[in-house]
């Protein structure tokens, strides 16, 4: 008589288990989704870009005008690690094109952000400014130092991409903070959305 409960008992949980697993089924097929979407959402790097521009000792830069199908995916600002500004991009071909800007020593600042990219002792004209040309295993990268800055334009993309980049970047003041107390920028936390990279 037990073995016969037993039984039935280990019947019931398989019918149970089979009854969700069919409800889940039907919830998955009614519910719809686009299997083609693209999973990496764009940011929104506005009030990080305004927090860093109150913050940092120098000009903060971002793009002006690059066409829609530049798809930012990252942003962070950190004041502990050398005022460091980052914005990263998926460029139109879906490589990785990064703004990285900082006060901190200029050497292992390159070395990090651009993968131990080299300095190719080349220099280009971009956007009116004279950019060191860096390649490495990894990223390629435009360097320059101005404003007591390092900003450093670097990622997988072809050097035409960066190029586009440079071109693109403004630095605008931040607006004024009317009602806001400014603790942003002052509490020196770090700022960021996103991931690195894509």
């Amino acid at each position: 008589m037990a073995a016969k409960r037993g039984n039935q008992t280990v019947r019931s949980m398989f019918l149970s288990m089979a009854v969700v697993v069919a409800v889940a089924g039907v919830f998955y097929v009614a519910n719809p989704h686009d299997e083609n979407a693209d999973p990496l959402k764009a940011v929104d790097y506005r009030v990080e870009l305004v927090t860093a521009q109150r913050a940092a000792p120098y000009p903060v830069l971002a793009p002006k005008g690059l066409p829609k199908t530049w798809k930012p995916t990252s942003v962070s600002y950190a004041r502990q690690s050398g005022n460091s500004w980052h914005l990263g991009f998926l460029d139109p071909d879906r490589e990785y094109v990064a703004v990285e800007q900082s006060t901190a020593p200029a050497r292992k600042y390159i070395a990090d952000v651009t993968h131990e990219a080299e300095n190719t002792g080349k220099t280009a004209r971009v956007g009116g400014e004279t950019w060191q040309r860096w390649e490495g295993p990894k990223y390629d990268a435009l360097v320059r130092a101005a404003d007591g800055a390092t900003t450093v334009v670097t990622g997988t993309a072809p050097y035409e991409r960066l190029v586009e980049m440079a071109e693109a970047l403004e630095s605008e003041k931040a607006p004024a903070s009317g009602s806001e107390s400014g603790s942003d920028a002052e509490s020196g936390s770090d700022a960021g959305s996103g991931s690195g990279e894509a």
